[in-house]
């Protein structure tokens, strides 16, 4: 019976693969591990946390190119560094005809416009104007007015010493005896006073306020006030001073009236003019305390404009090369 138990139709050479011991004790071993391994353990999280750096790629690499260094030559530099400064040498050259230019337009167009034109002579006259006068261009807003009075005044100065010519010569023509010293002084005051005042007093005035200048400041005080002096002294009119003042007036009131009214009005002109001229000082010293000029200024001015006064620098450098050659030949 035992040989009906067998498989009739099994390979009697036929082994089951899994019965292979080596198999079986690779499958116990891996069979106990998995039966070892908690995933809730606090291990396994351990391991489950840990984070997993991707692995990158590596990138074929490629041979490096190395770039052939081109010196240039000394010669190259120093034609190149020429021809910049040539280039450079053209621009300023440029800029420099061009500022030229400009300068010369802009001196021609002053020349123009700051053409003298005072006094007002007519162009077929030989003699030709002497100053420039513009109160509205030259004259600030604030100043207008106290210099067109001091103008003003300057006129009827003008006009008063003509006066004073015409009464001297009445009183000349009813006093022959002692009243031609009066009428010839009358004439030079006439001929010297007028000039002198426009260029002596107000042509400093119309400077410093143009210009804003200390030191035609201090000069117009000088000689303003001088002259206001010289207005009391011929109202006052004293004999033989060529002055038609009320002394001289009242001497000629019992023997022609005529004359002696015709000296008070202009002893009063001479009267007006010195008020008048004591009332524009004040004016002009206000103004002058607010331009903000002093003396310390006026010495600057001074000392610069003698300084570059070309006729001075001329004097001076003549001065020192005769001092200098004189000394090598006392050498």
């Amino acid at each position: 019976m035992a040989g009906y138990d067998t498989n009739p139709f099994a390979d009697p050479v036929d082994v089951n693969p899994f019965q292979d011991p080596s198999v079986t004790q690779i499958t116990a071993n891996s069979h106990g591990g998995i039966e070892e391994f908690n995933p809730f353990t606090e291990s396994s999280r351990l391991t489950t946390n840990q984070k997993t750096v991707p692995v990158q790629p590596v990138m074929p690499s490629q041979p490096a190119v190395i770039q052939p260094s081109i010196e240039p030559s000394p010669q190259a530099v120093a034609m190149a560094a020429q021809a910049g400064l040539l280039q450079q040498q053209e621009e300023l050259d440029k800029k420099a005809a061009e500022i030229e230019r400009k300068e010369k337009e802009m001196r021609n167009v002053n020349i123009n416009l700051r053409q003298n034109n005072w006094p007002p002579l007519p162009a077929k006259c030989p003699i030709k104007p002497c100053f420039y006068q513009d109160f509205s261009a030259d004259i600030p807003a604030d100043y207008q007015r106290v210099c067109k009075m001091l103008y003003y005044l300057w006129m009827f100065h003008g006009f008063t010493l003509f006066l004073n010519l015409l009464a001297c010569l009445a009183y000349f023509t009813s006093n022959t005896e002692t009243g031609g010293v009066d009428f010839g002084l009358s004439i030079l005051w006439f001929i010297l006073f007028t000039p002198c005042a426009f260029v002596c007093w107000y042509r400093p005035i119309y400077k410093a306020f143009r210009t804003d200048s200390s030191f035609n400041f201090f000069l117009f005080f000088i000689i303003f006030f001088c002259q206001i002096i010289i207005y009391i002294i011929q109202a006052v009119g004293i004999p033989h001073w060529g002055d038609s003042g009320w002394i001289l007036a009242l001497t000629m009131v019992n023997t022609n009236v005529a004359v002696a009214v015709i000296m008070m009005v202009v002893a009063s002109f001479f009267t007006v003019s010195a008020a008048f001229s004591l009332f524009l000082l004040k004016r002009v010293h206000s103004m002058y305390r607010r331009t903000g000029a002093s003396f310390q200024r006026a010495q600057e001015e001074f000392s610069q404009g003698i300084l570059s006064n070309r006729n001075v620098q001329n004097a001076a450098a003549g001065a020192a090369s005769s001092a200098a050659r004189g000394a090598f030949q006392g050498n």
